[in-house]
Parts: C-alpha cells; structure tokens; sequence
C-alpha cells in the first residue's frame, strides 16, 4: 500500500504538471479511440503495454479476457461494449490474451474448479467453444501445448462472441469498426496480432498500425481511408515466424496449430 501512496504522491507532483491542458480536457468528456478487452492478469497492464495516454483506451478486464455472448448474460461487459459503441463511438477493438493464462489453465481442469471456484467454474463456460474445440481436434497435445493453443484460440472464440451483439455487427456491417486479436506473451513481452488473411498470429506490421491510427477521411459507406499527404505508419520489420510455444511444439504441431513451421 505505502508504494501506491508514494505513486500517487508522485502522480501528483510530477505527472499533473506537466499535463495540465490534457486533464482540463478530459473533465470535459472522453474521447477514447479505442476498447481494450484484456485479462485481469497483473501482468499484462493494457496502458503500460501499449503506452498509451489517460483517455485513450475503454477498458473491459475479467478473468480470461472473455465476452459472454449476447444474452448470456447482463453483466458489465455486455453493457460496456454497448456504451462503448453507443456512447463513445469508439471504432476500434482489441481483444488481448496472453500466454500463462490462469483462466485458460482452468479450462485445462474444468471439472476440478466446480467446488473449489465455482464461480470461476460458471465463468468459463462463456468460452465452452475454445475448450472443446482444443479438446475434440488436439487432445494429442501435452498440457504446456494445450495451454497456448488456448490462449490463442480463446481470443478467437471472444471475437467470434463480440458479433453477436447487434450494435457490433451493425458497425461491422458498415465498415465503421474493426476487431484486432492480441497476443500478449509474458516470457519476452513480445506481441502477436491476428492476421486475418495469413490466419496466424504474427508481429504487429505496418497494416496493423494502420488500422489502429484511425484514418481521417471516411467514404461514403463507411470505409475509411488515409489521404495520400498522411505519414506512413513505422513499419516494425519483415513479419517473422513467431507464436506462443513454438519452442515447445514439434515442426508438425507447429504447422497443425499456427499454419507454418519454425524457422
């Protein structure tokens, strides 16, 4: 607790000087750009990661990084992503999981928690889909291989349960949103981003950038684009073979799970 008070203290004297016009702004209203749906893991800090500013994220956390479909249940996710889409307009969302995941290592023991976390035991069957998918198609894998196939396949299956909610799939629908899945991994602090055409997590790029850097000229339709006279996003390097456990998985596993083999 004193290292709290000694932060905030330093918050105080140091931060709020220097960022005196961004705070009067931000009494006025918020004005985020984007919804980070992350796990409650201590470890993975969605503003520290990301290093983003106050006002610049909307954030969901919970046990697993997980959206409930819609009408599963009334629960404060459900009502933050339609405050979010409603209220802020906000265009952009990251669904962000990460490698070590508690909530995904229960899925790896889903019966054992229904006494001992039965709330947590309720919880993950909002994400039912990623257990059984891993379950039915990769039960030959040991349990450190499940355990990142999890990872990466629940971020998926969050995604897949964000478009049952009518005011994302209307946006969607109109070209005035888009889902990014993340990859947090704890082990190097790295990042991997889902790449819809290749099907594979990779490092973020230049176009992954660009989606976030929300373009300033929109078409008729929705569809936005920048102008020709906008800076090119910093490209981070040539996309490379990276993927949560590849240093544990076999060349075939590799190329079952993440669709290439190690290099």
């Amino acid at each position: 607790m004193e290292k709290l008070l000694r932060g905030l203290r330093e918050f105080q004297e140091h931060y709020l000087p220097s960022h005196k016009e961004l705070i009067k702004q931000l009494a006025k209203g918020q004005h985020p750009r984007v919804l980070f749906i992350g796990c409650s893991d201590s470890r993975v800090d969605p503003t520290i990661i990301t290093q983003a500013d106050i006002g610049d994220l909307f954030i969901i956390r919970n046990a697993g990084n997980i959206i409930p479909p819609f009408e599963a249940t009334n629960g404060g996710e459900g009502a933050t992503i339609e405050y979010a889409m409603e209220a802020l307009d906000i265009r952009q969302i990251i669904v962000c999981g990460h490698t070590q995941c508690g909530a995904m290592k229960g899925l790896l023991q889903l019966g054992e928690l229904e006494e001992k976390m039965p709330l947590v035991y309720h919880w993950l069957h909002h994400t039912e889909a990623t257990r059984k998918l891993v379950e039915d198609h990769y039960s030959d894998l040991d349990k450190s291989e499940k355990l990142d196939l999890l990872v990466a396949q629940n971020v998926l299956t969050q995604i897949d349960n964000l478009q049952t909610y009518p005011v994302i799939r209307s946006k969607l629908h109109t070209g005035n949103l888009a889902i990014h899945g993340w990859i947090y991994r704890l082990e190097n602090a790295q990042l991997l981003a889902y790449d819809e055409e290749t099907e594979k997590f990779v490092p973020p790029h230049s176009k992954i950038y660009a989606d976030i850097d929300e373009a300033r000229v929109t078409k008729p339709g929705g569809l936005s684009q920048k102008t020709k006279a906008d800076p090119e996003p910093a490209y981070a390097g040539p996309v490379q073979s990276y993927w949560p456990g590849a240093n544990r998985l076999s060349p075939e596993q590799s190329a079952r799970i993440f669709g290439k083999t190690p290099v």
